[in-house]
């Protein structure tokens, strides 16, 4: 089934203008939301960055939505603690909740103090927390002594339905090797050719499940004002692999993005002012092989978007997601 949500970004607002916009969603039609799990911004400018665990509480309290968030085990969180935050969320919420899994970014995860290791190391530091996660959420007791070590842990509160263990991948390598372990597959802009190697890595690797698109957009009342406010949010947002992985702050993302043009940040934002443009935009990424598309709207006032949902977005895909 196709579905339409709402992405909730931790790094642009505060939680409790979090929670107001996902109940606007709600309120306006969007039956799905996920959210980013960060420790920093991309930006000082940006300015945000509470713990997604928390909120997300709070959140499926406040609204019937499913929510799904993406996380990144093995450094600054065990895995044996994710899961019993799935767990516990997911007893409360039933079938309300799914993870996807990275092998996370040089921003947040070096609080711990440890050294950032190679790309191959983050896979397969992630690979065996997500088996970990997926053994502890099954009832089973884990132990493993590897890349992440667990001693005999066990969960005691258990979800009563399956909870999915999504894939968060950028580049068709990391697609592809994440189909031998993923219940499905997220991703982010890129070029639509880009999208379709990502999507066939996957798919011809074996991977099953839904594949997802978190897509980022700027509406505005003015194309001018979407612009320029999708430029001010998200300039630090264009880099490509591996320095989106390796820089280590905020200000280091600023420094490297003192150069990037609004016309580049376009490259990785959808931006216009016009609701029947976004309409399109939706349907194009539907019709390249997405079975669900979260929609982020990177300029900070999300009330202008969700009633530009309301009356454009919601209705013109209420069918296919019926």
């Amino acid at each position: 089934m196709t579905t339409l949500g709402y992405h909730a970004s931790h790094e642009q607002l505060g939680p409790v203008a979090l929670l107001d916009a996902v109940q606007l969603a709600e309120r306006v039609g969007f039956t799905e939301a996920m959210c980013s799990d960060h420790f920093a911004p991309w930006s000082t400018r940006q300015g945000e960055s509470a713990f997604a665990w928390s909120w997300l509480g709070a959140a499926l309290q406040a609204t019937s939505l499913r929510f799904g968030a993406v996380n990144a085990p093995g450094q600054r969180y065990h895995p044996a603690i994710i899961a019993q935050a799935i767990a516990t969320l997911a007893a409360m919420y039933p079938d309300r909740i799914w993870t996807a899994f990275g092998s996370g970014e040089n921003l947040n995860e070096r609080i711990t103090g440890d050294r950032w290791p190679s790309k191959d190391e983050r896979n397969e530091r992630l690979e065996q927390s997500v088996h970990v996660i997926r053994e502890l959420l099954a009832g089973r007791e884990v132990s493993l002594d590897g890349r992440v070590r667990v001693d005999r842990a066990r969960l005691w509160t258990l979800p009563q339905y399956p909870v999915r263990l999504i894939a968060a991948a950028v580049t068709p390598e990391t697609a592809a090797w994440a189909a031998r372990w993923a219940d499905g597959l997220i991703t982010v802009n890129q070029s639509d050719a880009a999208l379709r190697r990502v999507i066939d890595a996957y798919r011809d690797a074996g991977g099953g499940g839904a594949v997802m698109l978190q897509y980022h957009v700027a509406y505005a009342d003015t194309h001018d004002r979407a612009v320029r406010e999708a430029h001010e949010q998200w300039k630090t947002n264009v880099f490509a692999p591996p320095v989106c992985w390796d820089l280590d702050s905020p200000e280091a993302f600023e420094a490297a993005a003192q150069h990037v043009t609004p016309e580049q940040v376009q490259g990785s934002v959808f931006v216009s002012a016009d609701a029947s443009a976004h309409v399109d935009e939706v349907g194009r990424m539907l019709e390249l092989g997405f079975d669900r598309v979260y929609l982020h709207q990177v300029p900070n006032d999300q009330q202008a978007f969700l009633e530009m949902a309301a009356t454009h977005l919601i209705p013109a895909f209420a069918e296919i997601s019926a």
